[in-house]
């Protein structure tokens, strides 16, 4: 089926890019959403997770920037070019910054989720990718994205593609809502229990030189094994095959990446084998942004150098293990510990020398059993959506080039 070619700067008001606050203008800690280019990850509408925000008086001030509600982003400018996003109303008020093009669409012509979904096909993140006007600094300019062509059938039959799209969607983002719950409940846990020292019949316990009764002062080694992954030559990279080469960019704060760059069709011979990931390990990241903690879901994955994989010494629960290190405490201390001008680095042999208070069995195995169902509903759920994902992936083409009638 052919679609008529629309060139996207005759189908929207504006197509525009964000600001940057001055230095004097600044961050907040809490107010207005500032969506910088990370948050179009191309897995959800928009990632909202890292945080960033601006006062009001600098929102109003930041006028080109200032989103509306079914706005399409894309990222034009770094090495991620192509990744895109949608403004939904519970992401509002917000501003985004320069490395992001603004799309605001004329609604009678074109349905903003379904150009949305057109920018998410690979084709279309491929075609974006090859639209770089440097080689320095991969961008595109605002011109080159109003002339981009895009094939619009009826504005009603824009909107049955969206929804059936959108359908697979909503399922992954209730998947991530529960996630975010189940770890917020499980973190929020941990902190009482063994920062705050608020654990079940801690009112009977004896405390001595600042620890409870029964609790051991050891370090984080004589508690947990550091396995550093496999240093894989670049070379022998494929572009597809069996096994993904887990990375830092596959170790997310409390989420873990399945996609992967590169790829091998066989484990290597001197490969150990904790380096051969499963669903349940337990990555955090050494280098860049160091002290991530993510729980591995899925199969054939290879640990790459620069991650490691975190195991509890006998009769430590791994629910235990992943939520020591993935706790706003923890990883503060890893981040002092860390080292490096240009890129932060974390020396597992450094941090294991450092001072760890052990809980006693009894609070351990209580924790063990309200945590471990919580992790294992959590892998069931990413993986649940990692299927949702693929099943939607191998539909959006089918659907956007009309092969597929809706």
């Amino acid at each position: 089926m052919s679609w008529p070619m629309i060139q996207i700067g005759q189908f929207t008001h504006v197509v525009t890019k964000g600001t940057t606050p001055t230095k004097k203008q600044g961050f907040a800690d809490s107010g207005i959403n500032y969506i910088k280019a990370e948050a179009l990850n191309g897995d959800s509408s928009l990632d909202l997770s890292g945080g960033f925000y601006i006062s009001a008086d600098v929102h109003q001030s930041l006028k080109r920037s200032i989103l509306e509600d079914g706005d399409v982003l894309l990222t034009i400018a770094g090495a991620n070019i192509g990744k895109c996003g949608i403004v939904e109303e519970h992401h509002l008020p917000a501003n985004t910054n320069q490395a992001v093009g603004i799309m605001r669409v004329d609604q009678q012509q074109v349905a903003p989720r379904f150009l949305y979904y057109w920018f998410k096909q690979p084709q279309t993140f491929r075609y974006i990718q090859g639209l770089n006007a440097q080689a320095a600094q991969p961008n595109i300019n605002l011109s080159m994205l109003r002339n981009i062509e895009v094939p619009v059938p009826s504005i009603s039959e824009q909107q049955r593609i969206a929804d059936v799209i959108s359908s697979y969607d909503d399922l992954i983002e209730n998947n991530r809502r529960r996630i975010q719950l189940l770890e917020q409940a499980a973190r929020q846990l941990y902190k009482e229990w063994f920062v705050h020292l608020r654990f079940p019949g801690h009112e009977h316990v004896k405390i001595k030189d600042g620890v409870p009764e029964e609790w051991e002062k050891l370090t984080f080694s004589d508690v947990f094994e550091f396995l550093g992954g496999f240093a894989f030559k670049s070379k022998t990279y494929l572009e597809g095959g069996k096994y993904g080469i887990v990375t830092i960019k596959n170790v997310h704060d409390a989420s873990f990446v399945p996609e992967c760059t590169a790829f091998l069709d066989a484990p290597p011979e001197k490969l150990k084998e904790y380096c051969l990931l499963k669903t349940g390990d337990v990555l955090l990241s050494l280098t860049g942004n160091v002290g991530r903690a993510c729980i591995v879901h899925g199969d054939n994955y290879l640990l790459n150098q620069r991650v490691a994989k975190i195991i509890g010494k006998p009769k430590i629960p791994r629910s235990f293990v992943y939520w020591t290190f993935s706790n706003d405490d923890t990883q503060k201390q890893l981040e002092n510990l860390s080292y490096g001008v240009a890129q932060l680095n974390l020396s597992p042999v450094k941090l294991g020398s450092r001072e760890f208070i052990k809980p006693s069995r009894t609070i351990l195995n209580l924790f063990s059993e309200v945590a471990e169902p919580i992790v294992q509903q959590i892998t069931t759920l990413n993986l649940q959506t990692e299927q949702l994902a693929k099943a939607r992936d191998l539909l959006l083409p089918r659907l956007m080039n009309g092969e597929i009638v809706v």
